[in-house]
């Protein structure tokens, strides 16, 4: 009889975890739904370490635009890098959360390596806890490169958090890992084209 019982006992217990999962899962699909879909995983060779926070990819690309152009596909969470050969360099990217998305072309008016950060004014306003600057470095939000689009508050920038790229996380400005916001860093000059979507 008490074997039974704690069979029982068990059950019951191993049902109830599966209850407390099952919310756990529903909440976890809610919130990427919410944050824009589920994050990327990180790529690890077959030995399990090592491995590489690179999205690049060269894709098939057609469109009016000149070669060196930035291609930024809002929609997609796809950065662009137009080649002169009807390819481009695709890069996955964080984009702004619902209400701080924009469309427009801009320039590339400045570039950085591993900028110091200062938020804006209304970004302090929202998030007060925030602080009023940080330098340069592995804990900086902005990574380590950052592209400034021309007299706007918007940068694409590296990020210390690869898990939100592919993301609607950000306050407008686009978000890549540092592997690869290093990589576009490197191709392109002040003066490139930024188009987006």
């Amino acid at each position: 009889m008490l074997p039974r019982a704690f069979a029982a006992l068990i059950a019951i217990v191993a049902l109830l975890g599966l209850t407390d999962q099952a919310s756990a899962q529903s909440d976890n699909e809610r919130y990427e739904m919410l944050g824009g879909g589920s994050p990327r995983g990180r790529n690890f060779n077959f030995l399990g370490f090592g491995g590489s926070d690179t999205t690049r990819t060269r894709v098939s690309f057609s469109g009016q635009h000149k070669p060196g152009t930035i291609v930024i596909n809002t929609a997609e969470r796809k950065l662009y890098l137009v080649q002169g050969d009807g390819t481009a360099l695709q890069y996955g990217i964080g984009v702004g959360r619902v209400g701080f998305t924009w469309k427009g072309v801009r320039k590339v008016t400045a570039k950085k390596e591993w900028p110091s950060w200062t938020p804006p004014e209304q970004m302090l306003k929202r998030q007060p806890g925030l602080p009023r600057h940080m330098a340069g470095g592995i804990e900086n939000p902005l990574g380590a490169r950052a592209l400034y689009l021309g007299d706007t508050l918007y940068r694409i920038h590296g990020s210390n958090e690869p898990e939100t790229i592919g993301q609607a996380v950000s306050s407008g400005c686009f978000r890549m890992t540092n592997d690869d916001v290093v990589d576009l860093y490197n191709r392109v000059p002040v003066g490139t084209t930024v188009v987006v979507q």
